[in-house]
Formats: C-alpha cells, sequence, structure tokens
C-alpha cells in the first residue's frame, strides 16, 4: 500500500529531561476512526492509538509506561508523542503513520530524536572520578538511587537511607562513594575510584519510588586518559609512571600487564616466575614500594615492539583487592632512512654506541622478521649465521668497537628490503648493552640482484619445490 511521507522533525535535547516531545501534526477531514502508530527505525512499535484509546498491548516493553498522546486527537490533527525519561538508546527516528478512512493512503511523518549525554574527561587514570547527578524532582525520604553502566551492571545502589553493596555488582566493589545526606541536597552525583579504560563507558543514574516509579534518569559519559610516554629508540630503559594517589596498606600486591589479548605480565612484585618471557630480564622496580608509594617501572632497551598500554594494579594482600589502577600509553619512535631511488648501490644504517663497548663485545643486526641480517664478533666478517637473503650485500665499517659507530651498509636495496632493522650489543656473557632500531623506505621499481635470485632458488629448495628451467631463466 503506498503512502504519503511528510517531510522530517530533527529534536535534540539533553539526557536528565522528564520527557521529550515527538512533532507529528497532520491536517486531515473529521473522522473518529484515525489510527496513529509510531515506529521506530527498527520497526519496534513505540505507541498506539486507535478507537478513541491508547492500545498499550501492542507496544514494545522497552516503552512501556513511557509514551504518552494527547486525547483529543482528531482536533486540531495533532499526533504528537511525549517521550518519558530519555536516554541514548532512545536516540533513533520515529515515524508517525495515520491511517483514515478519509484517506486514500496513510500520512507518514519522520522525526529523528538526538539524546545528548554530557562526557567526563580524566586525563589522569589514577584519580578518582566524578559522575554528576543532580535530582531535578523533590526526593521522598524512602527514594531508591540506582546507577547503572552501560552492560545493565549495577554500579551503586542507594536505599532505605544507606548504600546496598549487596546488590552491586562485583567489578565495582569497593570503588563507588555517594555524598551524605544525598536526599536533602539532591546531589546523587557518584564517586568512581581508581577508573581505567575498561570503565569508559555511559552510566546511568535513576531515581525510583517507594513504589517503584521512575522520578528521574540522567546519564553521563566516562572517558579516561592514561599518561603517554614517548621514547627514542635507542634508550637504554624507559620509565613508566605510577604514583599511588592514597594511602596503602602495609603489604601490597603490585601487577604491571601489558595490553596485549592475553595481557601478559610485565612485571610482578617478588614474584619473577609470573613475568612474561619476553620481558625477562627487562624491568626493574624500586625496592621501597610503599615509602612513597612510588610503583612506577623501569623497561630496558625498549623496541617498538615494545609500543604498547601498560596497567600498574596495585592489590592489598589480604582480600586480594584491587586498590589503585593506572594505565601508561609508551610509544617508541623509530628513526627513518628513506632510499628515493631503488637503483642506488647501498644505503647506511645507523647505529652509534650509547655504551663502553668491551673487547668481547658482539654486534647483531636483526630485521622485524628476527633474521640475522649481519653480526660482528672480535673480527669482521664471522658471517656464519647470517640469513642467505643478505649473503654479500652488508658490511659494518672498521674498528667499530674503537670507533662506536656501528652502522650497517646494505647494498643494492629495493622494496623488499623495507624493514625495521634492530642493532643489538652484547658483551662476552650474553647480556644486552644496548639496542637499538632503524626503519627503511625503499620506493621505486624492483630490481632483482643476484642475491634475491639466490634467496628464490633457495626458498624453493627449501619446499622441495621443482624449478623448471623457464623460471630460472626468467629470474636470471
Amino acid at each position: 500500500m503506498l503512502s504519503f511521507v511528510l517531510s522530517g522533525y530533527k529534536v535534540v535535547v539533553d539526557s536528565g529531561v522528564e520527557s521529550v516531545q515527538l512533532p507529528c501534526k497532520i491536517i486531515l477531514p473529521p473522522a473518529n476512526n484515525a489510527k496513529v502508530e509510531w515506529q521506530n527505525r527498527n520497526n519496534r512499535i513505540v505507541h498506539v492509538y486507535e478507537n478513541g484509546s491508547d492500545q498499550p498491548g501492542e507496544q514494545d516493553e522497552v516503552y512501556r509506561d513511557r509514551t504518552k498522546m494527547k486525547r483529543n486527537l482528531l482536533e486540531p490533527g495533532d499526533f504528537s508523542l511525549t517521550l518519558k525519561y530519555p536516554t541514548d538508546r532512545d536516540t533513533n527516528t520515529y515515524t508517525c503513520t495515520v491511517y483514515n478512512r478519509a484517506l486514500k493512503r496513510p500520512l507518514r511523518t519522520n522525526v529523528e530524536l538526538i539524546v545528548r549525554v554530557p562526557e567526563v574527561v580524566k586525563e589522569d587514570s589514577g584519580k578518582d572520578a566524578l559522575l554528576p547527578c543532580k535530582a531535578t524532582v523533590p526526593l521522598p525520604e524512602d527514594a531508591k538511587v540506582e546507577w547503572i553502566d552501560g552492560d545493565n551492571d549495577k554500579v551503586h545502589v542507594y536505599q532505605n537511607g544507606s548504600d546496598q553493596p549487596d546488590e552491586q555488582d562485583q567489578i565495582y566493589r569497593d570503588r563507588t562513594k555517594m555524598n551524605e545526606d544525598l536526599l536533602k541536597t539532591g546531589d546523587v552525583s557518584l564517586t568512581l575510584k581508581y577508573p581505567t579504560d575498561n570503565d569508559i563507558t555511559t552510566y546511568t543514574c535513576t531515581i525510583y519510588n517507594r513504589k517503584g516509579n521512575v522520578l528521574m534518569k540522567k546519564q553521563v559519559k566516562l572517558k579516561v586518559k592514561g599518561y603517554k610516554v614517548v621514547v627514542e629508540s635507542g634508550e637504554e630503559s624507559v620509565r613508566l609512571p605510577c604514583k599511588a594517589i592514597v594511602q596503602l596498606p602495609n603489604a601490597a600486591k603490585v601487577e604491571w600487564t601489558d595490553n596485549s589479548i592475553s595481557n601478559r605480565k610485565v612485571h610482578v612484585s617478588d614474584q619473577v616466575g609470573e613475568q612474561d618471557e619476553v620481558y625477562k630480564n627487562r624491568t626493574e622496580m624500586k625496592k621501597n614500594l610503599l615509602k612513597p608509594g612510588d610503583f612506577s617501572l623501569n623497561l630496558k632497551y625498549p623496541t617498538d615492539k615494545d609500543s604498547n598500554t601498560y596497567t600498574c594494579s596495585v592489590y592489598s594482600h589480604e582480600r586480594n583487592r584491587l586498590i589503585m589502577s593506572k594505565k601508561v600509553e609508551l610509544i617508541v619512535k623509530v628513526p627513518q632512512v628513506e632510499v628515493v631511488d631503488s637503483g642506488v648501490e647501498s644505503v647506511q644504517l645507523p647505529c652509534k654506541a650509547t655504551v663502553n663497548l668491551p673487547e668481547d663485545a658482539k654486534v647483531e643486526w636483526t630485521d622485524s622478521s628476527h633474521r640475522k641480517v649481519h653480526i660482528w664478533q672480535n673480527r669482521p666478517g664471522n658471517l656464519e649465521e647470517q640469513f642467505v637473503f643478505y649473503k654479500d650485500r652488508t658490511q659494518m665499517k672498521n674498528n667499530p668497537l674503537t670507533t662506536g659507530d656501528l652502522s650497517l651498509t646494505l647494498t643494492y636495496p629495493t622494496d623488499w628490503d623495507g624493514k625495521t632493522y634492530t642493532c643489538t650489543v652484547y658483551n662476552g656473557q650474553g647480556n644486552t648493552l644496548m639496542k637499538k632500531q632503524v626503519e627503511l623506505k625503499v620506493r621505486g621499481q624492483i630490481i632483482l640482484c643476484f642475491s634475491h635470485v639466490l634467496y628464490i632458488i633457495w626458498t624453493f629448495h627449501l619446499f622441495n619445490t621443482n624449478l623448471s628451467p623457464y623460471f630460472i631463466l626468467l629470474v636470471s
């Protein structure tokens, strides 16, 4: 059946208002049998009016007891809908459809509703977050205040003059606080302790009377930002800050984790065995942790693979309860060397020693696939472990231990060589003395040099693949 759609409206309202009106005014011939149906863009029935009365049985549960239309609908044709306690979930496009015997086809008009939610941004994830909510209606003595998050988990419940921690979801236990005399002041704001990016969501404050009827509803979005530390590749270590802002118990457990899928353990106080292999022998914390409450972590020899977000969590030993949590974003910047023309004879990857080099030092260059590009130890040309792709293509300067210049020359670069290269220096015991990276970018056409041909043939041989004479002729 064809219908005629009128130009729509756009309604913008702030979270916390008691209600919002969705306009729908259509001039119709006099008739008593008009049917009005409101739907959202998901085809959920918002409100139905027919035969002179509302039809709540046809209404979607989400809108039950939240909508109202004028009783005298047909004079002067005002079919506007009032929606109570709008939240961000009500942001939608609503369609008002009017059916009438005097019309050959139904009339429709669209209304776009936008519910704006204020934001609270915490620049420091270690400080408490205040989620504001001021009552816009008088609060009875038996009022119930309920805070929920975006997953409908209960964040905090206040009822019968006191908090109700038993109704609170476990993740918020011991982390929330409301003001005293909140029913008198009307300030039902919530303090959330130790916020992290896991707490980034929209929180809803709802006030009910004794009968369970909603008196008020308001929302607020929380955004949490942690520290950001930027360091150049080649630094001996980087410090990830984490300082306590609360009085801590005498026994506390400190745990640093990264933001990988498995939340790898970077450092655990007094529990070296729990540390992930990637961070073994690379982390250090101050021994006197609780005075003055500095839980900062030193991470040695940072590379681009350490660019991540790290979480410092402090727990009480008695209850294994979270006391505080902070996040630190680490960015390790790697310098770039760019070759515009892939036909150049060679390119130099710079690396200057930042430490004193012992006589038994070993210099090792690797690529981003952990393949050995070049090795220097005691004497130049010790290349038994060198990956075949780099054979006869690398060279270091004379007397690198004396000059401290550990730069590597790579001949006949092509875009196949566009990678991140790591220069690592070890002492005679195999301990890392320094580590520095450089990213190579090569532009231009691919030029197959002899070493590339060897690599292709070697790869096919590795997988027992027979090369035809025609293929060998092409790559030659």
